[in-house]
C-alpha cells in the first residue's frame, strides 16, 4: 500500500477518537525497518487504549498482515506495529519523559489538513524542517 495512503488512514483513525498532538516522522534514512513513526497522546489509559485500537482496526481494514499491539494492559504507552508505519500512542507525562521526537523527529512530515467542505485530503510532502 501508498505510504501516503497509509499515513493518512492512521491519522483519521487517530482523529476518529481525539488524538492530541499527532506528530508524524519520516525514518526511512534512519531504519530499513519502517517508514514512519507516528506519535500521538491520549488524556487516559481508555483513551490510548482505545486510539491504539482504532489504528489496529484501520490496519485489518486495509488488509494489513502482521499487525501487532503492545501495552494495552496498562495504557500509558501503547505501540501498533503495522509494518511500514509504526503508532506510539501516549499519555502526556510519559510521552514528555521519553521524547521520542527528539530520537525520531528529525524529519517530520507536513500533513496537510482536510478542507472544512469535506473535500480530498491534500498531498502529504516529507518535509525537513
Amino acid at each position: 500500500m501508498d505510504i501516503q495512503k497509509l499515513q493518512r488512514a492512521v491519522i483519521d483513525a487517530l482523529e476518529d477518537v481525539k488524538a492530541q498532538d499527532i506528530k508524524v516522522f519520516n525514518t526511512t534514512h534512519l531504519t530499513s525497518l519502517f517508514d514512519r513513526v507516528v506519535i500521538a497522546s491520549g488524556t487516559s489509559n481508555r483513551q490510548t487504549r482505545a486510539l491504539a485500537s482504532s489504528v489496529a482496526d484501520c490496519g485489518r481494514a486495509l488488509k494489513l498482515t502482521g499487525i501487532t499491539v503492545e501495552g494495552e494492559d496498562t495504557g500509558e504507552w501503547v505501540v501498533v506495529d503495522l509494518g511500514d508505519i509504526v503508532v506510539h500512542v501516549m499519555q502526556p507525562a510519559i510521552r514528555q519523559y521519553y521524547n521520542l521526537e527528539e530520537i525520531w523527529g528529525d524529519k517530520p512530515v507536513r500533513v496537510k489538513l482536510l478542507p472544512a467542505s469535506g473535500g480530498q485530503p491534500g498531498q502529504l510532502d516529507d518535509a525537513e524542517d
